[in-house]
């Protein structure tokens, strides 16, 4: 594993650039059972390195749900590169979780089914406070809420990229513009 401040800038850096250098192997899970085979091995990494059970597998729970709406929300339409860049590192006990796709994007995704939404910061909100899904019809929409009432009031935190927006969440969510990405980037904290 490297420093978290690596793999969030080789994810960041992934997600932005106009045509992708390749990224390693040990980031790049092309298909859903890679990453869900590389989300069960961090578990162990987390266990291994004294991350407290309870949050080992939260911290799963929240990066499984992330990963997973990339493929969801992506299949057969990916402009680009499929797949999901995932990566994790601890600092003593202290971990850090990077996930990023150059899928469509919360914005692209929710239109579909609320077309009124208007910008990346709107579609981040509803995203992640209203029971909605991009899969329609479909009727699903519960796991970005459920990623923000886990990160609520404990002392992980997440911040999310899609398109221009970015939010930062821990006790409270804050939404603000940002340099676009390209699909989503998520950076979990422990």
């Amino acid at each position: 594993m490297v420093i978290g401040n690596f793999l969030e800038k080789m994810a960041y850096d992934w997600a932005r650039s106009e045509a992708p250098e390749q990224i390693k192997d040990e980031y790049y899970c092309a298909t859903r059972d890679v990453f869900q085979a590389r989300l069960d091995g961090m578990v162990s990494f987390l266990l291994a390195g004294k991350v407290a059970e309870g949050d080992a597998y939260m911290l799963a729970a929240i990066a499984g749900e992330i990963g997973n709406n990339s493929f969801d929300h992506n299949l057969g339409s990916w402009p680009d590169v499929p797949g999901v860049f995932f990566g994790c590192d601890l600092n003593g006990t202290q971990a850090i979780i990077v996930l990023a796709d150059r899928g469509q994007g919360v914005l692209k995704t929710l239109k579909r089914v609320k077309p009124e939404l208007e910008n990346d910061e709107e579609a981040l909100f509803t995203a992640f406070h209203e029971k909605l899904s991009g899969r329609a019809p479909e009727s699903r929409g519960n796991g970005l809420k459920f990623v923000r009432e886990a990160i609520e009031g404990s002392k992980k935190h997440l911040t999310f990229i899609s398109g221009s927006a970015k939010m930062e969440l821990n006790e409270k969510i804050n939404i603000s513009r940002t340099e676009a990405v390209r699909g989503c980037l998520a950076i979990i904290a422990l």
